[in-house]
């Protein structure tokens, strides 16, 4: 019986496992990578980016790493932040026509960054990663730039993660680290509405509060004489009401006799 329940049991999960695999794509997670981050930018703008570099071996540290920057969107303004314990190396290539940088033409441009680990207490190892941040820009106009990146271990093995994006969207078995470019944003301000100043803002609240300040005093100076008023108009009424109680023969009263 217990035996029968764990068939049913394990079939149940593998039916939901595939239900789940044809319905909403899942699948096993794909190894981890080198990747960029962030991987979005806008175009034209400049951004500090970060190459994070993981290490897949058990045994072995990852001593290396070579980032080619793509020769179809060249790149004008190119910089690395030291990285403790390893050393770093620029190579350049030509471009033609040159790469325009705030009215500059530029006619060589980055085409390849190495970084070496200077120990092996710098190396990358088993189970962490690494990051190795730079400065892009401007960003050229295009949709998105690859980065193929070349990964070294100390075992002497080598790591290609050259694969571009497939049309698919399935991710391929090497991927290579992709930043993805948008048009920049250039949302105008709504015309015939500025924005208001604080000192404009500040001096209608004034002019309104005055105005405010003006009028409550107002009703409560005639709201003060009409009370005023009121006592008055009371206080004759009732002494008129006394002097006719006071009276005799008044209200049919008799008058009382002279002794």
């Amino acid at each position: 019986m217990i035996r029968h329940r764990r068939t049913v049991g394990a079939v149940v999960a593998l039916t939901l496992g595939t239900v789940a695999t044809a319905v909403f794509g899942f699948a096993a997670p794909a190894s981890a990578h080198v990747s960029i981050n962030p991987s979005e930018a806008e175009q034209g703008g400049y951004g500090r980016f970060a190459f994070r570099v993981p290490n897949e071996s058990d045994e072995a540290s990852t001593t290396k790493l070579e980032i080619f920057l793509p020769e179809d969107a060249p790149v004008g303004s190119v910089s690395t932040m030291p990285v403790p314990g390893w050393t770093v190396a620029v190579e350049k290539r030509r471009v033609d026509p040159p790469v325009q940088v705030h009215g500059a033409e530029i006619s060589e441009v980055v085409s390849k960054i190495t970084w070496t680990a200077g120990g092996d207490a710098a190396a990358i190892a088993p189970g962490t990663f690494q990051e190795f941040p730079i400065s892009l820009g401007p960003l050229p106009e295009v949709n998105q730039m690859v980065f193929k990146a070349l990964q070294t271990y100390s075992d002497g093995g080598v790591v290609r993660w050259i694969d571009p994006p497939e049309p698919g969207g399935e991710e391929p078995a090497a991927p290579a680290p992709v930043l993805t470019l948008t048009a920049a944003s250039s949302t105008p301000e709504p015309a015939g509405s500025p924005a208001e100043s604080p000192a404009a803002a500040g001096g209608a609240a004034e002019d309104g509060d005055e105005g405010g300040s003006g009028l409550a005093v107002g009703l409560g100076t005639a709201g003060l004489v009409a009370g005023l008023a009121g006592l008055v108009l009371g206080g004759l009424a009732f002494a008129r009401t006394r002097r006719a109680d006071g009276e005799p023969g008044q209200r049919g009263e008799a008058t009382p006799a002279t002794p």
